[in-house]
């Protein structure tokens, strides 16, 4: 029973995690330069993936625009796609925080931001508690 509640505790511990490290990628800025000085004057059609090393399990994923964000749990196996989300012209920011178990320490994961059909930004951990983010400016 107390190897449960451990495992309870574990995931608690890594979902709010990965939501105050997604936070602080809303609240901290980053450079200017991560689209290049130019500005979308359209919505964008952004797309989150991550991919997992063989053995390893995707486990909690937060995704989104600004303070539009979206939680999947539970993801299981090693390959994941969001649904395309469309964000406003005024949207600032795209931020992915995904964590996994990973099969063994030279396990990896891999999440990336697609806007408008385009790689963007990308983030990589490697180790046995997986937990790689991302953020891509915008505007």
């Amino acid at each position: 029973m107390k190897s449960s509640n451990f495992k309870s505790l574990n995931c608690i511990v890594i979902a709010l995690a990965l939501f105050l490290t997604l936070a602080l990628f809303l609240f901290v800025g980053c450079s200017d330069d991560d689209n290049n000085g130019s500005s979308s004057p359209s919505e964008d059609e952004i797309v989150f993936k991550a991919e997992a090393s063989a053995g390893s399990s995707l486990n909690l994923c937060v995704y989104g625009y600004d303070s539009t964000l979206t939680t999947a749990s539970s993801l299981g196996g090693t390959v994941w796609t969001s649904a395309p989300i469309t964000a406003p012209s005024d949207a600032t920011v795209a931020s992915i925080v995904m964590n996994a178990m990973g099969a063994n320490e030279n396990s990896t994961l891999k999440v990336q931001i697609y806007v408008n059909g385009v790689l963007k930004k990308e983030g990589l951990s490697s180790g046995t508690a997986l937990s790689a983010s991302a953020q891509y400016n915008l505007n």
